[in-house]
């Protein structure tokens, strides 16, 4: 299959290569690193890119940050800002992308563990995280051609653990085999509107 992981350097989207990558033709994307550059935060960024790629068999976002902090101190533009970084941007690369899918193809976005588990500082990430959840199981129902769509929601990655040390007390950090075989399950399965969490 002819795949394109956007956000291929990250820590997340780094599992999904080395997962698909011994099977399938890889096209990295990303906002400064990769084969094909994209902001996914504007919509002709991400048109222009599939353009450049053409048709594709699966796309894999690994993408998103968002404001940590305090709901007491956090400003409208703080709240914001994740949720159009990490929820919006993937749901504009999944309208964007519709297109340029093949028959039968999927998409996989990725979330992560603080709407269901959350920190102290996390609720702008939670809702973000929320919103891919609930934007993958409602679009399953509505996509056309057999295209199927998933997301996968993993717990801290063991190679972030020093990046958020103090953050998630308690919670357990999961390995990057373990991520990779969720964006494996999502690419290369039979499955559409599920949440894959990796915990």
């Amino acid at each position: 299959m002819k795949i394109i992981v956007i956000g291929a350097t990250g820590a997340v989207g780094k599992t999904a290569v080395q997962a698909l990558a011994p099977r399938h033709d890889i096209v990295t994307a990303g906002r400064s690193n990769g084969d094909l550059t994209v902001d996914l935060e504007n919509f002709a960024s991400i048109q222009a890119m599939f353009e450049t790629v053409g048709k594709v068999d699966a796309v894999v976002s690994a993408i998103g940050h968002g404001h940590f902090g305090p709901v007491g101190e956090m400003t409208p533009e703080q709240a914001i800002s994740g949720i159009n970084a990490k929820a919006i941007a993937q749901i504009n690369l999944v309208l964007a992308g519709i297109a340029h899918v093949n028959d039968g193809g999927s998409f996989t976005l990725t979330s992560g563990v603080l709407n269901r588990d959350p920190i102290r500082g996390g609720a702008a990430a939670a809702a973000a995280n929320g919103a891919i959840d609930g934007f993958v199981r409602g679009a399953a129902v509505d996509m056309p051609r057999g295209i199927r769509i998933n997301v996968v929601s993993p717990e801290v990655l063991e190679a972030s653990r020093a990046k958020y040390d103090g953050f998630f007390r308690g919670h357990n950090h999961v390995s990057d085999h373990a991520v990779g075989e969720a964006f494996s399950k999502s690419v290369e399965g039979c499955l559409t509107g599920q949440v894959f969490i990796v915990a």
